[in-house]
């Protein structure tokens, strides 16, 4: 047949009626192209709303409208309710005469009319339409009856519809079809249909076209109603060049070849979704080859570089998805719903990695794993994110929550049960211990905050795009899981299974709110006879719609426990009210040294439990392994005994709970609750400590020292007193690897060795900084081949970086430029911000609004590493404020990036000047805004403001202990003497 544009059997009948010469299902391409190039369309670039494609009288919005009309509102009216899509789209992986990448497409949708109106209103981002008669769209009622006349049509781009306005009113109860023909950008902006790019082992130059839909982009591939309950059936066909691969969510229905101005094209058509979300749909057009096997009739297919399959980076993920698959199907009793599961390691992504249904997309360095490259933590790293992005097959995308207002339902909970879908694929690791780090206390310090927010929102507080980005932060994805953690703790797993099975199964392919969970969990509670001091809503909706945690103290003289609402700032005003007033139903968990005891509930400010009154030399330890969403202090007698029992034999505390014993020490001296010496006293035993979990919390919390003082005397005893504590760890693990030539067998051990090294290295212990000298030298003796184990790289190279001078850093770019594999690029990008030479970071923060040398999706995370450089900060602190305008342009206000980027620039800050220019940098960009940064800003802000209380209170306490601790003494004391 003819050279043409493919348009799906059904559409063809509307092409028939529309009058566009459609005996058959092709339409010429060139002939369309040749019309609009004729119409002088820019295609994809020009404003949709003026574009020439469409008459003015058309694509103009009525000039009488007033602010309340419905197309000015953010969410789509309830009147339609979409059923089918058919959506045809060919995408252009070569620039057109304008240099431009584009796509161009057509769709149908078939609705269902609820209520009569005159009017359709359907998402379209940055879509140039081509017009039929006049209007952008054309309409047909499906079944015969007759179809009201379109009047006029234009776009209305702030709230990004494509409007149809209908003499007389579709009919209730009726089902029509609307089709549309467009052509949009493929653009490099990592939303809706986009492209990427990588260059090939022969140094080609290769174009990806592929999609990110979430959260509000789908709009940009096709025009639809895009929003999360308007689940439909989706039939996608790509036509691509033939050389080239075609996913989707579904398998392949059929292909044929055509040609098509001379060049030979595929037409795939995919098998029909289920009924499924908008921001779930995915296509990709590539060169990619994959790596498979399948589980229980389920093909598991990992997509990517042809050289990074060929060399087995997917082996990994390949061996980790089918028995987490099998787990999520016991986990949920419920059959994976689709007939494949395809995983596709992209090399440019926004995000860590999306769930589209069918067709996960991944960044490169959170699916593909190399073991000559790759460390311990890139591995934990890919099994995490695999296992998160698997748990949303069901929960999620089977069933959906209805409004992003509950987004922290979806997040929260796969961010929990991914530790348990990594822990059924790799049982050794004890993985589900890390979540007290990695979700629990990283979230209590933005939680701890009068500027933070409840995990669940009101419907109504999230409309535009840029709002729903800002609700994609760390309460919703790690509060969610903390909470959903101690949940699940209270009610035991095989309660909350239950619970969560007969949700998933009465609301398949349905959306949800979040108080449907609790309904199901309270039913399971209820057959189990489960006795809880209130009902699962009762006790579970102070945890979600009110900020905050709370503090539980407790007294052993007397057994009194109270609680109140944990802030870092106790003087600082909280404007948000709750109808609970800051008070929560609290399940503690607690041991004696004899024995751990029943659970006990906190269900009022205070009270008093005989069982909590303990006599030395005895002690009480409350919220065993972190289970609660909650922090802890302690009567002095009990804290001294605590700390009696570190010094003495630490092992008899959990290794979770000494973790715990620190953390909630140093977050209680920051918020004047505890003395700041008894923080620092809780670190004493760990010269004898060799455990991942409590050295790394008090790493965590000795960073912040670091950031307060690496400016002040206090950094030199601050340095002295580290080492110290540092060395025996360091010794322990130089002779466990055999001199660093073996690699510890457990995940956590290995983190430990890791942490011995970078901590030594970072702070100047000589034999460390030896060691890098001369890992450095041998590589650069012969660069083909790296004698740095893979898990010791990130801090070796930081240290070779930090020590080397430009020889160094020049040495550690050119590897960056060549790296093979995408973890390895990102330890020695991150490395080359360790340089302490304040002209070779301002060079490489030029480099971040280059592209050619920084992707797009890596310039903010190196301007954070930038940052947390004390040379780097106020270099970064200043490039951020001289281009706001420009990032924040490139990046768009939707961008996830910002919150981390405003909170990385000004986490040292500490002192007055620090706090005007933070508040003038507000000021001057009003304007433009600060997109989903605005929340991160406000509470920068109220940290600075607690940090600059913070160091005027405890400067010279924390210098006389360091001190003490190191037998130094200050330079004032040695002159006087």
């Amino acid at each position: 047949m003819a050279a043409g544009f493919f348009i799906s059997k059904s559409v063809a009948i509307v092409a028939v009626v529309l009058g566009l010469g459609a005996a058959a299902t092709i339409i010429a391409l060139s002939v369309v192209y040749a019309q609009e190039k004729n119409k002088a369309t820019d295609l994809g670039t020009t404003n949709p709303s003026t574009s020439t494609t469409t008459a003015t009288t058309a694509s103009i919005a009525p000039t009488t409208t007033a602010a309340h009309d419905v197309w000015d509102k953010w969410r789509l009216p309830t009147t339609l309710m979409p059923e089918f899509y058919e959506v045809t789209l060919q995408p252009f992986l070569t620039p057109d005469a304008n240099n431009m990448y584009i796509f161009k497409g057509n769709s149908s949708v078939v609705f269902v009319c609820m209520e009569a109106t005159d009017l359709i209103l359907i998402h379209s981002k940055n879509l140039n339409y081509t017009l039929q008669g006049s209007f952008h769209a054309s309409l047909q009622a499906v079944g015969g009856s007759s179809v009201p006349p379109i009047t006029r049509t234009w776009l209305q781009p702030t709230t990004q519809y494509l409007v149809v306005q209908l003499g007389s009113p579709l009919q209730q109860g009726q089902r029509y079809r609307l089709f549309s023909i467009f052509t949009g950008e493929l653009a490099d902006d990592l939303a809706g249909f986009y492209r990427s790019e990588y260059v090939d082992e022969s140094g080609t130059n290769r174009v990806v076209a592929t999609t990110q839909m979430q959260a509000a982009d789908a709009r940009k591939a096709f025009p639809c109603f895009d929003e999360p309950a308007m689940k439909a059936n989706f039939t996608v066909t790509l036509i691509h060049p033939s050389d080239h691969e075609a996913i989707s969510n579904m398998p392949i229905r059929s292909t044929q070849q055509q040609q098509i101005d001379g060049n030979t094209w595929n037409i795939t058509e995919f098998e029909t979704t289920p009924r499924m979300s908008t921001y779930l749909l995915a296509f990709i057009v590539s060169q990619f080859t994959y790596m498979h096997n399948t589980s229980e009739d389920v093909l598991i297919r990992i997509w990517g570089r042809p050289a990074a399959i060929t060399e087995g980076q997917g082996e990994y993920a390949l061996q980790v998805t089918g028995p987490i698959l099998n787990f999520f199907e016991r986990h949920y009793n419920t059959a994976y719903p689709l007939p494949k599961s395809d995983q596709v390691g992209l090399p440019d992504f926004n995000a860590g990695a999306m769930e589209n249904w069918g067709l996960v997309t991944y960044r490169e360095n959170s699916l593909l794993f190399d073991a000559a490259y790759s460390s311990i933590s890139n591995k934990e790293r890919v099994v995490t994110v695999i296992a998160h992005e698997l748990a949303h097959q069901w929960f999620g995308n089977l069933v959906t929550l209805r409004w992003w207002n509950d987004l922290w339902l979806n997040e929260g909970f796969a961010s929990y049960v991914e530790y348990l879908g990594a822990d059924s694929a790799e049982p050794s690791w004890n993985i589900k211990d890390l979540m007290v780090l990695n979700e629990v206390y990283t979230v209590m310090a933005t939680d701890s905050l009068t500027t933070s927010h409840p995990l669940s929102f009101s419907e109504d507080e999230i409309n535009t795009p840029a709002e729903i980005s800002e609700v994609f932060d760390s309460i919703a994805y790690s509060k969610g899981a903390s909470v959903l953690r101690m949940l699940s703790d209270f009610l035991s797993e095989d309660v909350f299974k239950e619970g969560l099975q007969s949700y998933l199964h009465t609301f398949a392919y349905g959306n949800t709110v979040y108080t449907d969970l609790w309904v199901h969990l309270e039913q399971a509670v209820q057959r189990n006879g489960l006795q809880l001091p209130g009902t699962i809503s009762d006790i579970m909706d102070r945890w979600t719609l009110q900020m905050g945690f709370p503090l539980v103290t407790v007294n052993t003289l007397n057994g009194s426990v109270s609680q109140n609402h944990f802030l870092l700032d106790r003087s600082s005003v909280v404007e948000r009210p709750s109808v609970f007033n800051y008070t929560w139903i609290v399940p503690i968990t607690w041991m004696t040294p004899e024995n751990p005891g029943e659970r006990q509930w906190l269900t009022s400010v205070s009270e008093t439990k005989p069982e909590f009154k303990v006599s030395s030399p005895n002690w009480l330890l409350l919220n065993l392994n972190v289970s609660g969403y909650f922090r802890v202090n302690y009567n002095q007698e009990n804290w001294d005994q605590l700390l009696n029992q570190l010094s003495t034999d630490h092992e008899a505390i959990p290794v979770i709970n000494r973790a715990q014993i620190i953390d909630d020490a140093f977050n209680l001296a920051r918020a004047h609750y505890v003395d700041v010496t008894l923080a620092l006293n809780t670190t004493r035993f760990l010269s004898r400590e060799i455990q991942y979990m409590p050295w790394q919390a008090a790493l965590n919390n000795l960073a912040y020292f670091k950031l307060m003082f690496d400016r002040s005397e206090v950094f030199g005893v601050m340095t002295k007193y580290i080492q110290q504590q540092v060395t025996p760890l360091f010794i322990h693990y130089k002779a466990a690897t055999s001199n660093w030539t073996t690699t510890p067998s457990g995940l956590m051990d290995q983190y430990s060795e890791i942490n011995a090294i970078s901590t030594a290295c970072s702070y100047g212990i000589a034999e460390c900084q030896d060691l890098a000298r001369d890992y450095f030298q041998q590589w650069q003796q012969n660069t083909s081949r790296n004698p740095i184990p893979p898990n010791l790289r990130s801090s070796i190279y930081c240290s070779i970086v930090a020590m080397g001078g430009e020889e160094a850093w020049d040495f550690i770019w050119d590897r960056f430029k060549e790296a093979p594999v995408v973890s390895e690029a990102d330890k020695l990008r991150t490395a080359l911000t360790c340089s302490p030479l304040p002209w070779i970071l301002n060079r490489y923060l030029q480099y971040t609004l280059d592209s050619s040398k920084i992707r797009k999706q890596d310039a903010t995370s190196t301007i954070n590493s930038i940052a947390s450089n004390v040379v780097g900060q106020p270099l970064a602190w200043d490039f951020i404020r001289g281009n706001w305008r420009k990032i924040f342009t490139q990046y768009g206000g939707g961008s996830f990036s910002f919150s981390r980027l405003i909170s990385s620039v000004t986490q040292r800050f500490s002192t007055e000047f620090e706090l005007q220019q933070l508040e003038q940098f507000k000021a001057d960009n009003q304007d433009i805004g600060f997109g989903s940064g605005t929340r991160a800003l406000e509470q920068a802000l109220e940290r600075t403001r607690t940090n600059i209380n913070w160091v005027n209170e405890n400067q010279q306490k924390v210098l006389a202990w360091f001190q003490g601790e190191t037998g130094s003494s200050s330079p004032a004391n040695q002159i006087s003497s």
